[in-house]
């Protein structure tokens, strides 16, 4: 990292620290946790994010992903590996009343059948929180129209592991989106975000972390550009009376 990089750090994002919308996504989740509460982590990995961690926060963990990675996972009190088709999560019905799903929403590719497993392992009044990037900004752009290679390529000049990228396919990352399929899947929607902040994709040089600036700069002057931010997390509820 160079010495401007890090000067366009302390200058105009001195209060941002690394993995900031991951920290987004836990003050999120802390707000609906409570002692009592059983979590599932949807698409939990391998655990390689301390920020993901919510032990101390709830009863139970228990995550389930394809990757049999997520066996290892420390953050969880049970893991299993998700391999039946049709996103079917291999828990009974109405299992849980916190369900998280962090940066997963962009890989699937039947979001109504997603969210409908989802709303199956939820308790009446149970609460769906996720974390996926917003369609509209130019990262997911980008993404559709290049090869996987090149995420993989690209993200590890960032920093991360390849084995930490997927390929993506973008079929319900829209704000309208979002609310019209957990709509049908029985959700009431709560509240969706869309947030821009330090410009992670962007911080490679200084020239591109200028661009970047510029950018979150101009879509922050007003809540008009909130369609072309990044970060997008949503908080739906299922329809019913807490059981």
């Amino acid at each position: 990292m160079s010495s401007l990089v890090r000067w366009i750090d302390r200058t105009f994002y001195s209060d941002y620290e690394s993995k900031w919308d991951e920290k987004l996504l836990r003050d999120c989740m802390l707000k609906v946790l409570t002692p009592e509460s059983r979590l599932l982590d949807l698409g939990a990995g391998r655990g390689a994010l301390p920020q993901t961690n919510y032990k101390d926060h709830c009863a139970f963990v228990a995550g389930v992903d394809p990757d049999p990675a997520v066996l290892t996972n420390p953050h969880l009190h049970d893991a299993k590996v998700q391999e039946a088709p049709d996103y079917l999560i291999p828990y009974p019905d109405e299992s849980f009343n916190v369900v998280v799903s962090n940066s997963v929403i962009e890989h699937i590719r039947d979001p109504n059948a997603f969210f409908a497993e989802v709303n199956r392992v939820l308790t009446p009044g149970g609460i769906f929180v996720a974390k996926t990037p917003n369609l509209f900004h130019y990262m997911p752009t980008v993404a559709r129209f290049t090869p996987h290679w090149f995420h993989a390529f690209y993200n590890k000049l960032r920093g991360r592991e390849e084995e930490d990228t997927f390929p993506t396919t973008y079929p319900c990352n829209g704000k309208g989106k979002v609310a019209k399929t957990a709509k049908a899947s029985g959700f009431d929607v709560v509240k969706i975000d869309i947030i821009e902040g330090r410009p992670e994709y962007m911080r490679l040089t200084a020239a591109t972390y200028f661009c970047g600036l510029a950018y979150e700069r101009f879509v922050n002057l007003s809540p008009i550009f909130e369609s072309f931010r990044i970060v997008m997390i949503f908080h739906v509820r299922k329809i019913g009376p807490p059981s």
